[in-house]
């Protein structure tokens, strides 16, 4: 289990083979695409904001990104802690072990369990991979602290606001390590001030590790702090744009 660490990793920083390619990437509901041949890298210190109207793919993107649909055609390669995966040859349940033991999501809702605790929805990704209760919950409540929820591990779900409710899952997100992280709108039902906050607890516990933010948003403000934003338009790329540093 990684534990958190508040301090800068210079290998956000340097040059470095992706984390996370796609290649050709195809998808199709009926006679429409959803992906119409897109390539995408994701290097380590990435934060990559994905951008386009409603129907454009994005979301369609980010699924065939992190395996939970397969594409028609083209492929998914993820830089694993054992080696490259071609992700879209995986099994369904390979793929699933892969994202729970290698990748990290944050979503509009959270998507957290409201009859367990904070504490126990961080830890549980770690039990399912086999630890033990206490020491998951351990450095669950190791994650919550880093996040500024030391205080409330046992408090449910209900208990808490929308921003510390986003900051539990992204302490989920990040307890087993995960190289790559998938937010959607991970913002988009907060205010303006409580967004910032999140996106700031965001950025800060993924890339200070080295690791990537993959985030599917419409909010200009979110897209600005990434240092790269990918704007599709009826499947495809129709501009990507680089800022010179994050902005936490």
């Amino acid at each position: 289990m990684h534990t958190p660490d508040p301090r800068p990793d210079a290998s956000a920083h340097a040059p470095s083979a992706p984390l996370l390619s796609g290649r050709g990437l195809t998808k199709a509901y009926g006679p429409t695409y959803a992906l119409a041949g897109v390539d995408i890298e994701v290097r380590p210190g990435e934060a990559v904001a994905i951008m386009g109207a409603s129907g454009s793919g994005k979301t369609t993107l980010l699924h065939v990104l992190a395996g939970i649909i397969t594409p028609d055609a083209g492929t998914v390669t993820l830089q694993t802690r054992t080696g490259a995966r071609l992700v879209n040859d995986l099994r369904e349940s390979e793929r699933s072990k892969l994202r729970r033991e290698e990748l990290g999501f944050v979503f509009q809702q959270g998507l957290l369990l409201p009859e367990l605790t904070a504490v126990e929805n961080v830890a549980l990704p770690l039990m399912l991979a086999g630890h033990p209760r206490e020491a998951a919950q351990a450095h669950a409540a190791q994650w919550l602290a880093a996040l500024g929820l030391a205080g409330m591990e046992d408090r449910r779900i209900g208990q808490l606001s929308g921003g510390q409710a986003q900051r539990v899952a992204i302490a989920r997100a990040q307890a087993t390590g995960a190289r790559v992280v998938f937010a959607d709108e991970p913002t988009g039902a907060l205010d303006s001030a409580t967004s910032a906050d999140v996106m700031t607890a965001l950025l800060d516990a993924t890339l200070r590790q080295g690791h990537a933010l993959v985030v599917v948003t419409h909010d200009p403000q979110v897209a600005a702090r990434c240092t790269r934003t990918i704007r599709l338009s009826d499947g495809r790329i129709v501009q990507g744009e680089r800022t010179t540093a994050v902005a936490r």
